[in-house]
């Protein structure tokens, strides 16, 4: 039976980007995303220029019958997944009570809901085939909560923990889980957030390609916890050296600067 790498949110950014690194070492890969021309045109390219097999599946991951179907044909297919990488993520910024609730409801589908589904349904499969691997994708914003982003920061934190708590579970079962937790990216996520800053700003942020390499080669270290970055990693770990309600309104002056107006 042939072994893939199954990739949400691979249309883009650093979901495209861990596609791209993990064909270049010879990996199967499914695809999926929203944007269905998308996925065909990168499906198209990564198998030309790498000799894998390369499918792709249009589904948002915010619809829950959509995702039932999509799980379904997993299940009736003949394609075993080894590999596991959630990385499609919503994000909103400003105040929650200025939100519209049907964008923050499909944060919480998309960044929680489908990701623990996705979990549950191919961590199942891969216990029945004697082991895989999990990778979900956080932020640095899991690590502290996130006034202006409270939905986000949230939901990351959910992300990381879950994360923790299956790569202890799931050991048993020869499934190995991490979790990657990036900084602020030049990807198209972040571009509404950064429109203020200046052009130079932008060099200081790690580009997808870098981060994929990153965490690629932590993969093959089996990290717990994966943070690119020497400046992201103590991003992540001042929250723990300080008391949480100064956490709490340094994070809101930070997001609050940067949230569009």
């Amino acid at each position: 039976m042939a072994r893939y790498a199954l990739i949400t949110g691979a249309s883009s950014g650093i979901g495209l980007a861990l596609a791209e690194a993990l064909a270049r070492r010879g990996r199967n890969l499914i695809l999926v995303a929203r944007q269905r021309d998308r996925l065909e045109s990168i499906a198209i390219e990564l198998t030309q220029r790498f000799g894998v097999e390369v499918l792709f599946r249009a589904c948002d991951l915010s619809e829950p019958l959509r995702l039932s179907g999509f799980l379904l044909e997993l299940e009736e297919g003949e394609r075993q997944i080894d590999l596991l990488v959630n990385c499609a993520g919503i994000g909103t910024f400003g105040p929650f009570l200025g939100q519209d609730w049907m964008t923050e409801q499909d944060l919480i589908e998309v960044n929680i809901l489908a990701l623990t589904r996705l979990c549950h349904a191919v961590g199942n499969s891969m216990a029945l085939h004697g082991g895989g691997q999990i990778l979900n994708v956080a932020s640095i914003a899991a690590f502290q909560p996130g006034p202006w982003m409270s939905t986000y920061h949230a939901s990351k934190a959910y992300v990381l923990h879950f994360s923790e708590a299956l790569r202890i579970e799931l050991k048993k079962c020869a499934i190995k889980v991490s979790v990657l937790c990036p900084g602020p990216t030049r990807t198209g996520f972040f571009a509404e957030w950064q429109r203020d800053e200046k052009p130079s700003d932008d060099k200081k942020l790690m580009s997808p390609e870098e981060v994929a390499l990153y965490a690629v080669r932590a993969l093959d270290r089996d990290r717990a916890i994966i943070i690119p970055g020497r400046r992201n990693r103590w991003i992540a770990a001042l929250p723990r050296l300080g008391p949480r309600w100064l956490v709490r309104i340094l994070s809101g002056m930070s997001n609050k600067a940067y949230c569009p107006r």
